[in-house]
């Protein structure tokens, strides 16, 4: 019997605990086809904030954050994790996004010849990134998109999706909250939804539904950025599943109209 080729899916975040949210689902779901995940973060999330308390004596929040992203990937089925290295550079607007080190002032260039060099390693066939906005707008997440872009090209990776959030589909869930629920936890106003793109620009809309429970874990082991208190883990079973068992992505160079509901790799 002849073993297929082993496919290897990287996944490009800014901070630790960013793939949990995006896609967590998508990496379970390509480990458990015996896929390779490979998962590269840029920066140590350093400018995250905890209570006071929280760290241990003479622990840094980057150490933190680090050992959190090694148990969330343990738990997705990654097979191997990278840190870049760059300092988190806080959110837009910031003072710290002009700090020496910081990733939103990296030499892109620099940046790309790092990753591409990990992509042609793991003769990569699928590398995520975020959408052009960062999904929301944050320094660190617009530089992955441009940094992942131009990564990928320079070694060849065939496939290139930019993870994103459907903001048709989540303002159709506000929707359906009662009122006095999405006060209870603290949810915005549908209105006031602005992340993500329109649902007609999506590619790819992927049901991981069926790892959502893993993802749930791998969002509960980044504790000091998602507490057990925190909205995301609040939710009830089904809320959380309606919430977060579905991932969208922007598959680059695809044609109009594309619909898929599967990852795309590529075929030769």
């Amino acid at each position: 019997m002849i073993r297929p080729v082993r496919r290897t899916l990287v996944t490009f975040h800014a901070h630790p605990d960013d793939e949990a949210i995006s896609t967590a689902g998508v990496m379970a779901q390509a480990a458990a086809a015996g896929d390779r995940v490979v998962l590269v973060v840029a920066t140590g999330g350093e400018v995250g904030e905890v209570p006071d308390g929280f760290l241990s004596p003479g622990e840094t929040l980057g150490e933190r954050r680090r050992a959190e992203t090694e148990r969330a990937a343990a738990l997705l089925g990654v097979e191997r994790g990278e840190f870049l290295g760059f300092h988190d550079s806080g959110m837009m607007g910031e003072s710290t996004n002009d700090e020496p080190g910081c990733f939103w002032k990296a030499d892109r260039d620099e940046a790309a010849r790092r990753l591409a060099g990990i992509l042609v390693e793991e003769s990569a066939g699928v590398l995520t990134v975020y959408d052009a906005n960062g999904g929301y707008g944050h320094p660190d997440h617009i530089q992955v998109h441009r940094v992942g872009v131009e990564a990928a090209a320079r070694a060849g990776t065939p496939v290139v999706l930019e993870a994103t959030i459907n903001r048709d589909s989540m303002i159709e869930l506000l929707t359906n909250v009662p009122p006095e629920l999405r006060g209870e936890l603290d949810m915005p106003e549908p209105a006031e939804i602005d992340m993500g793109v329109p649902g007609h620009l999506i590619t790819t809309t992927i049901d991981v539904s069926p790892w959502v429970g893993l993802k749930r874990e791998a969002m509960r082991a980044h504790a000091s950025q998602i507490p057990a208190d925190s909205l995301f883990l609040q939710l009830p079973d089904e809320a959380f599943t309606a919430a977060f068992g579905t991932e969208w992505f922007i598959r680059r160079g695809a044609a109009p109209g594309t619909r898929e509901s599967t990852l795309p790799w590529a075929t030769s």
